[in-house]
């Protein structure tokens, strides 16, 4: 493969190598620049058609920008420098153009040349705050978007300031509305070493995602709060027990529950029911001999367990 790279690339210097001895230089980077322009206005009128096609209301603008290509050209055939430079020019401050519509494309042209600091003052608080959050400065973005009523926008700023406390206030407000945002500020607030406020957003997420109970319970038992993490423990429980009389590999789950809140008669019943689903697995599969074994340990039966080790091995 590299071979024949490198023979195309030679055989593409001889025919440049070629021209350049018969025709001169000059013809040389006239039939290169003259080559470039047709191409250009190939793909330039390609995308025209297939936008007037679709009905994009920019189809006008992209066939008109094909027309220094085609004077391009013509200075080209006519050899005329400064008409070559001239298209190449437009071409350069077009690209350059594009490229700053696109990193702010809400923003007017009005909007773009004025600072941050003009358009807050204007009371244009959207704008002054896209321009302080492409400068990096995210705490007067956020400050600006909460005046703009972009809340989310805001919360983002204050994220990206590391200000994890103020991004957290506002997605509870946002939470009321989406309960996903009860998780981002429980996260936050983590990250903000508020665990209090943590707790209580994980327990309002948990309302709506029961499975995230368990996580709430162990979040309060890491603040020191026994009464509450009990009370959401009992939460967890009901989660299991009916995810369990659906599935009984949830038994373990209610089984170690019960252990935590002390019910030991509870725990042990729920041991058996997760031994007879435990059971029948390894009826199908051998690796769960492995979790009888355990189970029979938990229930104090080590001539049953060291059975079932051995068929685990």
């Amino acid at each position: 493969m590299k071979v024949k790279i490198a023979l195309a690339f030679t055989t593409l210097l001889a025919i440049f190598a070629a021209l350049i001895i018969e025709f001169g230089v000059i013809f040389f980077i006239r039939l290169l620049l003259g080559a470039g322009f047709l191409i250009l206005i190939l793909i330039l009128t390609f995308f025209s058609i297939l936008m007037a096609y679709a009905r994009n209301k920019y189809f006008l603008l992209v066939l008109i920008a094909t027309l220094p290509s085609i004077y391009g050209l013509y200075s080209c055939y006519k050899w005329n420098p400064y008409g070559i430079v001239g298209a190449i020019a437009f071409y350069v401050i077009a690209l350059f153009a594009f490229l700053a519509w696109i990193s702010e494309p809400d923003l007017s042209f009005s909007e773009r040349i004025r600072s941050a600091k003009s358009l807050e003052k204007r009371g244009n608080y959207r704008a002054a705050g896209r321009k302080y959050e492409k400068a990096k400065k995210y705490e007067k973005a956020a400050e600006c978007y909460l005046k703009a009523g972009l809340i989310e926008s805001a919360a983002w700023c204050y994220e990206k300031a590391e200000m994890y406390d103020k991004a957290a206030e506002i997605y509870e407000k946002i939470a009321n509305k989406d309960t996903f945002y009860w998780k981002e500020s429980y996260e936050l607030y983590k990250k903000a070493g508020k665990l209090r406020d943590a707790a209580k957003c994980l327990e309002k997420y948990a309302e709506q995602e029961p499975w995230y109970w368990e996580d709430v319970a162990k979040m309060y038992e890491e603040i020191g709060d026994n009464e509450k993490a009990k009370e959401c423990w009992k939460k967890a429980l009901e989660y299991y027990i009916n995810e369990a009389k659906e599935e009984g590999v949830f038994w373990e789950d209610v089984a170690k529950i019960y252990e935590k809140l002390g019910e030991k008669e509870k725990a042990k019943e729920s041991w058996k029911k997760f031994l007879e689903y435990c059971l029948k697995e390894a009826e199908k599969d051998p690796a769960w001999w492995k979790h009888v074994a355990e189970v029979y340990e938990k229930l104090g039966e080590k001539d049953k367990a060291e059975e079932a080790r051995k068929k685990a091995r």
